[in-house]
């Protein structure tokens, strides 16, 4: 008899982020966890992200004299923004890696033909046969393939099939977070050499209220996301989820480290694609079958 390490394995196959198959199937559905929480986390995200963007564009760039200044860093910070959410959405939208609900059935067991000795886990929560790496997660209800962690603040799992999402998403928030506190630094400098009400179309305590809120925001948001997307880029370096470093599981897989496990999450050699969050996303075929089967919740 093998031992437990010696289960059925899951064969995986990483394919190009505009491929299509499996992968079209699985990004044409539409994933949405019912969580009072990750849903007040995920608006919180976008009120924020939004309430930086009023206070970069109508209190520091549309007032300033500099037309040049203000356009450059208006379209950066903007086209970052979007970047941003939409990373977002597509991390909060996109199936995880679910593992089909109640597939652990004697018929089902049946046609695996196991060979003696070959070991398979069966999930008591969901009743769903456990593929390797795979672990349940209480709040999606579902075991997740590659399950890295649940993040309340993108309302879903960060696993197999969003963790390239969630990786750009941490990314562009940490970006513009940067670029607003730049800018909130350089528009409180230049305002001190003159008058406030030149500064601004917002009255002085009104402007420096929002200037200081957003500072703690962006500082908060940079420190949050820079060592979120380290710990991410790490795991996926090292082909290891924070689940499996937290549970110091040994590798029973053979694992692809730096550049392999970073085509292996992002599809494909390097490309710009990389950073493109519309990457794979056919919004034609998403809204037909939407319409024709119904959005996939889990609840």
């Amino acid at each position: 008899m093998q031992s437990s390490g010696h289960r059925l394995r899951d064969v995986e196959q990483h394919q190009p982020l505009l491929s299509g198959g499996e992968d079209e199937v699985a990004a044409s559905r539409i994933w949405f966890i019912q969580d009072s929480c990750g849903m007040v986390c995920a608006f919180m995200t976008w009120f924020l992200v939004m309430y930086a963007g009023f206070v970069v564009n109508f209190v520091m760039l549309l007032p300033s004299k500099s037309f040049w200044y203000s356009l450059i860093n208006g379209v950066a910070f903007n086209f970052l923004a979007v970047l941003a959410l939409t990373s977002h959405l597509r991390t909060m939208l996109t199936d995880p890696g679910a593992v089909p609900k109640g597939n652990a059935t004697k018929e089902y067991m049946e046609s695996l033909q196991l060979k003696p000795g070959e070991v398979i886990y069966k999930c008591p929560k969901c009743c769903s046969i456990k593929p390797e790496r795979a672990h349940h997660c209480s709040i999606c209800k579902r075991c997740i393939k590659k399950m890295d962690h649940h993040c309340p603040w993108v309302n879903n799992c960060v696993g197999e099939n969003n963790q390239r999402f969630f990786v750009l998403f941490t990314m562009y928030i940490a970006s513009i977070s940067l670029h607003a506190l730049c800018l909130s630094g350089f528009h409180f400098f230049t305002c001190v050499k003159v008058q406030w009400n030149e500064c601004s179309d917002f009255s002085p305590p009104v402007a420096v209220l929002l200037m200081i809120f957003l500072c703690l925001e962006a500082l908060l948001f940079l420190t949050f996301t820079a060592v979120m997307f380290g710990t991410q880029i790490h795991s996926i370096c090292n082909d290891e989820t924070e689940i499996e470093r937290l549970k110091n599981e040994k590798p029973t897989w053979e694992r692809r480290v730096r550049w392999e496990g970073m085509k292996g999450v992002f599809g494909g050699p390097p490309s710009l694609l990389w950073f493109n969050p519309f990457a794979g996303l056919r919004l034609q075929v998403l809204m037909v079958r939407a319409r024709k089967n119904g959005a996939e919740f889990s609840v």
